[in-house]
């Protein structure tokens, strides 16, 4: 891969971040975005146990999904209290997936303030937050419904692999899902990684961004681009998720939420070792592609 680190600016004007990040659609951290909320200083594993300890939620283990697998489907349930004792413990390959803790603690949303003239469309009945043990991985993807996302690191470091939407072959996308069939675990340590060039070899071509968030950053990751997070130590970071302006761009996301991943589910139930090959098959000649027009 072809690793670049993510701009990383103190602060910014929002007409500075819209002409440089947002219009060209390019990654960003700001460090010192969420500084002024009182979320930066307040929110932490035992404020958060507090409030919905007792609440339970799905965990996701660091297995990627195979053929026959539907998405977004949770390996265990705990309290958030449990799987906050046991990451505290030291390292779990758990993580916490689209948990809408506001929901549950509306009184959290006092305790941010929404960026609307950074970005305009956001979907603020969604605020979400992602939590995860140390050495829990969030397998390379694209967010399904194609929004622009701001995603601030609370407690915790994670390190953060991003790709441009142009970039899916070299990344060997699965047609009709949001997923690549390679595995990226511990991408950045040569004695670790399972990133197999030989067996995916698109991958030495893949143009992208590499960053290490920790308190306080806030990442941009403009709408479409795929990610790859690795939890360095346990935490949780929220993101607030923007609707892109155009209105192509709301139906491209419509069209994943509605379509493509209903017609995916579907094949999935019902031909399950034919689609699986087909895919298989349409995944390796589309990196092929990929690589002759990269050389």
């Amino acid at each position: 891969m072809k690793l670049i680190p993510v701009p990383v600016v103190n602060d910014i004007t929002p007409e500075d971040f819209k002409r440089l990040y947002y219009i060209p659609q390019k990654p960003v951290v700001i460090k010192n975005f969420a500084k002024q909320w009182p979320a930066y200083s307040k929110w932490n594993w035992d404020y958060f146990k507090d409030l919905v300890g007792d609440k339970k939620v799905g965990l996701y283990n660091n297995v990627k999904s195979d053929a026959y697998t539907p998405v977004n489907t949770a390996d265990d349930y705990k309290t958030f209290g449990e799987y906050i004792d046991m990451i505290k413990k030291g390292p779990a390959a758990w993580r916490i997936f689209l948990f809408n803790i506001f929901d549950h603690a509306p009184q959290l949303t006092k305790e941010f303030t929404w960026p609307d003239t950074y970005m305009k469309g956001f979907v603020k009945k969604y605020p979400m937050l992602f939590v995860g043990g140390e050495t829990s991985v969030t397998h390379m993807h694209f967010d399904i419904d194609l929004s622009n996302i701001l995603h601030t690191q609370f407690v915790g470091k994670k390190r953060v692999l991003l790709f441009p939407f142009e970039e899916q072959h070299k990344l060997y996308r699965k047609p009709w899902e949001v997923l690549s069939m390679a595995d990226y675990s511990n991408y950045y340590d040569p004695a670790k990684s399972k990133l197999d060039e030989t067996a995916f070899p698109a991958t030495k071509y893949a143009e992208g961004y590499d960053i290490v968030l920790e308190h306080g950053d806030t990442l941009f990751m403009p709408a479409g681009y795929w990610h790859h997070m690795e939890y360095l130590e346990s935490g949780f970071a929220m993101s607030l998720r923007a609707m892109q302006p155009s209105i192509l761009g709301k139906l491209k996301g419509v069209w994943s939420l509605a379509g493509m991943r209903g017609i995916d589910t579907l094949l999935k139930k019902t031909l399950p070792k034919p689609w699986y090959n087909y895919k298989k098959k349409k995944v390796f000649k589309n990196a092929e592609l990929a690589i002759k027009t990269s050389r």
